[in-house]
């Protein structure tokens, strides 16, 4: 059981965060320096603040990031918590980017597009250090290019683990413990949604469990209606990080904490009784299995964002910084 799911599982899972871990980094060092004067620009209405951060989310690769940014610029006095409401809402849009680009079944092409990546990268770092002496004007071009060389090396190293982490599907319906768990999810799907919920909120990833999810979908090991509730459910445990990063801090970061999880257990209690639409939906989209996932995800996250988007409109909020 060790060498056939364990270890598979959490070397694929070790593989899959670190590529999550150095996206985000690279892209938060090609982008980090303009984003908080940019996300204070551009947070005038919740409209604007949700279509910006729709945007940050999808090129950053991580909602996380962009939530713990508007606390500490909320805690920091520089963005009043109102103005932290579109943003909100724009990172559960944002973050369908990477499940959507996983559910377009490119894994084969990740050793390809590592191979480029580094080449790409090495060729940065050898013209940062030539071409601007020869060249000065195009001195500022290298860097941006050893950043996005990082950040397509980090997406690759996603793919490969999510390839490694499908291995574990033939042992695992072997297994008695699967069984249990799939007919306790049959029975109710309470049960995948408190998988997809507890999991997420110890790992800080729900991109990392819905791509689990979409492999063992992929394969048939999983149902499809089974892995939307753990979508639905990961939103939910995305929450905790962003409560974590609220503690010891202003009110207004406890209240964009607050909202989040709001937003994401609100979508969670409107969505959960339409699972069987929701699959209905994402099949008319897609006729694999796991990009049924990905589809219900979009549908789900974009709905809960525009159903709550109204509401940020409200007067009380202006009471509240």
């Amino acid at each position: 059981m060790f060498y056939e799911i364990v270890l598979p599982l959490i070397l694929g899972l070790a593989v899959f965060l670190f590529g999550m871990k150095t996206m985000e980094f690279a892209l938060h060092l090609w982008a980090g320096p303009y984003l908080q004067r940019v996300l204070h620009r551009f947070t005038k209405t919740p409209m604007h603040g949700m279509l910006f951060s729709s945007v940050m989310t999808a090129a950053m690769q991580s909602s996380t990031a962009i939530t713990v940014i508007a606390i500490g610029l909320v805690n920091a006095g520089l963005v009043t918590f109102p103005r932290t409401l579109g943003i909100i809402l724009g990172t559960n849009i944002g973050t369908c980017l990477t499940t959507e680009l996983i559910g377009l079944d490119i894994t084969h092409y990740a050793l390809p597009l590592l191979l480029l990546s580094i080449t790409a990268w090495m060729w940065g770092v050898i013209a940062d250090d030539i071409i601007p002496n020869i060249i000065p004007r195009v001195q500022h071009w290298w860097k941006p290019l050893q950043y996005a060389s990082i950040a397509l090396a980090g997406f690759s190293l996603v793919l490969l683990g999510m390839e490694w982490m499908k291995t574990i599907s033939e042992p695992l319906q072997e297994r008695g413990m699967f069984t249990w768990f799939l007919e306790r999810s049959q029975e109710s799907l309470v049960w995948a949604l408190l998988a997809g919920m507890i999991i997420t909120a110890l790992v800080h990833s729900s991109a990392a469990i819905i791509a689990m999810a979409m492999g063992l979908a992929a394969t048939g090991a999983l149902p499809v209606e089974v892995g939307i509730a753990i979508v639905i459910g990961s939103n939910v445990g995305t929450c905790f990080t962003a409560l974590i990063a609220s503690l010891g801090g202003s009110r207004s970061g406890q209240y964009v904490a607050w909202s989040h999880i709001v937003l994401n257990v609100g979508g969670a209690l409107l969505f959960y009784p339409f699972i069987d639409q929701l699959h209905h939906a994402a099949s008319l989209m897609s006729s694999q299995e796991a990009g049924q996932i990905a589809r219900a995800q979009t549908i789900f996250n974009i709905a809960s964002s525009i159903a709550a988007l109204p509401l940020c409109y409200l007067s009380v909020w202006k009471r509240l910084r």
